[in-house]
This record gives structure tokens, C-alpha cells and sequence, in this order.
């Protein structure tokens, strides 16, 4: 999310979160005000190797109640927000060949994953991975489901719910394919995807 307005009526939607990027490289890099907003809705502030003070400033500017960190973030700092600042998701870039089991060294150090699409950029490639290779999925933490899903995709997402791959999936999460432009959400478009999500989950 990029401009008040547009929040507050994404928000009005009451999705369960709501995502402000600060790396400055991102058309989507938030410099706003972040407007009054449900304390239900978690709001989720994503990072791209940022420095420990750098994320500590915007959790506590904006009150953030978790953050996503996109880059090549170690282990050890995945710790070092998780212990003393919010929760971490932690996000990895997935195309057919990734071995799951290099997540291992994350498991105790981060709240959730999130599962992107591998491309040239960190996050907002703009299309899907093959779900299918979350069958090897050898763990039992939540994970959001990321990268390129739009409203042509509700069906898949039913399909894919049914399978037992799905099980601890927390979260599908939007962006590209749901923009005016960049950080500009289409209201009319995102409700359409909750209604019909509403109706085949």
C-alpha cells in the first residue's frame, strides 16, 4: 500500500494485512502517513537488507506489527527483529528446483515464510511459481502464499486448498496484479477476489 485513501478503503475490506514497502528501489516505497486503521488488520512493513536501526525506526514510526524480510537477511538477524522488535516472515524466491530443506536454519528464527516467485527482482515479479512443488514442504510452520496471484487465480486456490500441501498456508498475499499502479490497489478488483475466495473456501 503507497497512499492513504487508497488504505483506508483496502482496509475497509478488512484484509488481515496490510503491506507498506521501504526500499527505496521499489516503486511501491512508502513515505505517507499510514491512516487510522482497524487494529484487527496487521500492519506489515517490508525490507529488503535493511540495517537493524533502519527497520527498528519504521516499526516504531509506524507501529508495525510485523515485518517481511525479502533480501539476503541471515539467520541471526532474522533473530534479532523476531526477539527484539516484531515478528519476522521471511521471504524466499521458489522456482521448481529449490531445496526446501535450506530453510532449516530458519525455523526457530522467524515467525512465518513467504513463498515469491524467483525473478530478476526481490518480490513483484508479476507471476506465479508452480504450487505443486510445495508438496515437498517438509515443515510445520505457516507460510503466505506469494507471487503474481490475481483474480483469474481463485479457482486455483480453491484446488489448491484441498491438497495437503495447503495445510499450513496462513495468508495469500496481493499485489501487481491488483494495481492501478504501483502501491495504487484497485478497490473494485480486490473485493471481487474476497468474495469469491469467500465462496469457495
Amino acid at each position: 500500500m503507497k497512499f492513504p485513501k487508497n488504505i483506508t478503503e483496502i482496509a475497509a475490506l478488512q484484509p488481515d494485512y496490510l503491506g507498506f514497502i521501504f526500499y527505496e528501489k521499489s516503486p511501491r516505497y512508502f513515505e505517507n502517513t499510514i491512516p487510522n486503521i482497524d487494529k484487527s488488520i496487521k500492519k506489515v512493513g517490508v525490507f529488503v537488507n535493511a540495517s537493524y536501526n533502519e527497520i527498528e525506526e519504521k516499526v516504531k514510526l509506524y507501529d508495525l506489527d510485523l515485518v517481511q524480510l525479502h533480501g539476503d537477511e541471515n539467520p541471526e538477524f532474522c533473530a534479532l527483529i523476531e526477539n527484539n522488535l516484531v515478528k519476522v516472515i521471511k521471504a524466499f524466491s521458489i522456482d521448481n528446483n529449490f531445496n526446501f530443506n535450506s530453510l532449516k536454519k530458519y525455523t526457530n528464527h522467524c515467525s512465518y515464510y513467504l513463498f515469491d516467485t524467483k525473478g530478476p527482482k526481490y518480490g513483484g515479479n508479476g507471476f506465479a511459481f508452480d504450487w505443486s512443488v510445495l508438496e515437498n514442504y517438509p515443515f510445520e510452520k505457516a507460510y503466505f502464499l506469494s507471487g503474481g496471484i490475481g483474480l483469474e487465480n481463485t479457482n486455483d486456490i480453491e484446488l489448491f486448498f484441498k491438497k495437503k500441501q495447503a495445510k499450513y498456508c496462513l495468508a495469500i498475499d496481493l499485489n501487481s496484479k491488483f494495481e492501478i499502479e504501483p502501491g495504487l490497489k484497485n478497490l473494485e478488483i480486490v473485493s471481487e477476489f474476497i468474495e469469491q475466495l469467500k465462496q469457495k473456501l
